[in-house]
């Protein structure tokens, strides 16, 4: 196989592996995804074009030579989870290179020296969340689509301390939104709100991957919280002559 069939198989087999498609690259280049599809199937571009595509992979020219172990995680184990929330700062610095934050906006915007995003990142890299090359170089091992453990030590931790206070505010901010909806659903309406529910939670991951490109001063830190369940208020319920039977019970 000719060297540059190589490092294409080595690129296109780093996108399956980080969950990305030709749309997510060609956004991180400043390219068209026409573009990006012409290079890669062709194998033809330039030395330039190669190490902006190892920055955007976060990979080094040689890691496209080596097959890639595994595919992304879509969600960490029990263990990893209990070993972030245990440490407040590596829960902070996984959330921030999950976020396409840079080393420097880490270290300039948070109360972490270098010293200190080092090691953090160094544990991360023991735990396998991240592939770590000192002294700059991070990989996520997570994909795209990555999402907590149900139930799992993350949950329980922002379900203790992160919820109560998301939901301590007016909501009146330029961009805020808050509704509360309740009505009457059939199980066929449910399936339809959920696949509704995904859809903006694939919408919210698309816009931060192609906002990841802007500099840091023009985004924000924002957060949804999208739920739907079959559900009755405790003060409600209590008012039934008979308790409501489950369904399907």
């Amino acid at each position: 196989m000719a060297n540059s069939a190589v490092l294409v198989a080595g690129i296109k087999s780093r996108l399956r592996a980080q969950g990305l498609t030709y749309k997510d690259l060609a956004q991180r280049l400043h390219i068209s995804e026409p573009t990006v599809k012409r290079d890669l199937s062709r194998g033809q571009f330039t030395l330039q074009r190669l190490d902006r595509i190892c920055d955007a992979l976060g990979v080094d020219i040689g890691d496209l030579l080596q097959p890639v172990a595994g595919g992304p995680m879509t969600e960490l184990s029990e263990a990893q989870e209990e070993a972030l929330v245990a440490n407040p700062r590596l829960l902070l610095v996984t959330y921030l290179v999950v976020n396409n934050w840079k080393l420097v906006e880490i270290t300039n915007t948070f109360r972490l020296d270098q010293n200190d995003l080092v090691n953090l990142l160094l544990k991360l890299d023991k735990l396998r969340i991240i592939d770590f090359r000192p002294p700059a170089r991070v990989q996520k091992l997570t994909a795209r689509n990555f999402t907590w453990r149900k139930d799992g030590p993350v949950h329980a931790y922002f379900m203790r301390r992160v919820i109560p206070e998301f939901f301590d505010a007016k909501f009146d901010a330029a961009g805020d939104e808050f509704r509360f909806v309740g009505g009457m659903l059939s199980p066929a309406s449910m399936l339809r709100m959920r696949a509704a529910l995904r859809r903006v939670a694939d919408e919210f991951d698309s816009l931060a991957q192609q906002d990841a490109r802007l500099p840091l001063e023009e985004r924000d830190g924002c957060s949804a919280i999208l739920a739907l369940r079959a559900w009755e208020f405790s003060e409600f319920s209590s008012l039934r002559r008979v308790p409501k039977a489950k369904r399907g019970r």
